[in-house]
């Protein structure tokens, strides 16, 4: 459930837009509603220019997010990176994305990884049926998850994640004077592969990677007594593609595909309490996850609907100067998301600064001119050039 939607459940508005979840998806058709719908966004500026793609690209800093499972093969032993989106800066100017994520190699077959995810809503002023305003408030939601990492072979390395999630969306407004809403709390796992080759085509060196993340596997979020909501459990499929084309330039091509692992809602009758297609959506978590796959009332045709693609091109200069370009694309009966993506890299010694745009494809879209902002820091590097040189990985 979404804060639109939750705020609705209580009896109560809050001044946002109308029709749009906060991930920008219209909240109309048969769309799957989540709890925590910002674990679904994508926070740094890197796969941000690659149209939202990452499971299966080359390791950065924020492969956290994406696959933790890259980070064992990184080049850098330990690295740190903080991210900051301005969210929905077509209408409000005070909402934001922000995202902190590095990891630490603790031996050559293993790694820890750790983020922190914090969504700032800004102010709102909650009101009555009447447009009488009950109570003014800030609501917030974050995130906070480590991973552990380990090389299962020379090609292929395996991840676990915990992660705590916590959302106040409404500061415990009453529901209809009795039924006090309160912050909702989750706690979700990680499961995550990747397969990484390295291989020469004629005389020069390429780079296949192709990646698996079941993320947010975890309990139920609840914002009332008579309210219990899936979080957006998920599955990213994704492959990728790097060629050198020789010591100074190379380009990679990456794909995902995307769907979440949560029940879609069924077709009910008039009185919404028998269901003439799908499943009843009130399951466990385990079950909810496995019918996810045969649940829509549309069959087939619509499960095929709920899987959103990436695209990603990526052209990297002498390690320092990057150009990506991305699309992604959601069909319109499950949100209808689609948007082009441009970004640039800059690395300079220690420290790599990247931009990512969006420029989306359909009219009235709040995503429109999102940018986002990272900043990485290679602590190898940093190190080297204070004269330290490398720490070992034993």
């Amino acid at each position: 459930m979404t804060l639109a939607a939750t705020i609705a459940t209580s009896g109560l508005h809050a001044q946002i837009t109308p029709s749009q979840d906060v991930a920008g998806r219209n909240n109309q058709s048969n769309i799957i509603m989540t709890a925590a719908s910002f674990l679904t966004i994508a926070p740094d500026s890197r796969a941000g220019g690659l149209g939202d793609a990452g499971v299966a690209t080359t390791p950065d800093t924020y492969s956290q997010h994406w696959n933790p499972a890259k980070y064992l093969f990184h080049e850098s032993r330990s690295e740190l990176g903080l991210c900051y989106t301005p969210w929905l800066r077509k209408y409000v100017d005070d909402m934001s994305i922000s995202y902190l994520a590095g990891f630490t190699k603790i031996r050559r077959n293993q790694a820890v990884g750790y983020s922190m995810t914090y969504f700032n809503l800004g102010d709102m002023s909650f009101t009555d049926y009447n447009g009488t305003v009950v109570k003014n408030f800030s609501p917030k939601e974050f995130a906070f998850d480590v991973s552990y990492s380990l090389k299962l072979a020379d090609n292929l390395s395996g991840a676990v994640a915990m992660r705590y999630i916590y959302s106040n969306l409404t500061g415990g407004i009453s529901v209809g004077g009795s039924d006090e809403t309160h912050a909702g709390h989750s706690v979700a796992g990680d499961i995550a592969v990747y397969y990484h080759k390295q291989f020469e085509v004629g005389e020069r060196m390429s780079t296949l990677g192709l990646g698996m993340n079941i993320s947010n596997i975890g309990t139920k979020m609840s914002y009332s007594s008579n309210n219990d909501n899936f979080i957006p459990t998920n599955l990213k499929l994704g492959a990728s593609y790097k060629f050198d084309f020789d010591d100074f330039n190379s380009v990679m091509f990456t794909f995902d595909g995307n769907k979440l692992l949560v029940p879609t809602p069924p077709i009910y009758d008039n009185d919404k309490k028998v269901i003439l297609k799908g499943k009843d959506p009130d399951v466990s978590v385990p079950t909810g996850i496995f019918q996810s796959f045969n649940d829509a009332p549309g069959g087939l045709e619509e499960e095929m609907k709920e899987i959103s693609y990436s695209f990603g091109l990526e052209y990297l200069y002498s390690n320092t100067l990057a150009g990506r370009v991305g699309y992604f694309s959601e069909h319109k009966d499950k949100g209808g998301r689609k948007y082009v993506t441009v970004g640039v890299g800059l690395t300079l010694k220690a420290f790599t600064f990247d931009m990512a745009y969006l420029v989306t494809t359909t009219s009235s879209n709040p995503l429109q001119n999102t940018i986002k902002f990272s900043l990485a820091v290679n602590f190898d590097k940093l190190r080297n050039n204070n004269g330290r040189g490398k720490m070992p990985v034993e």
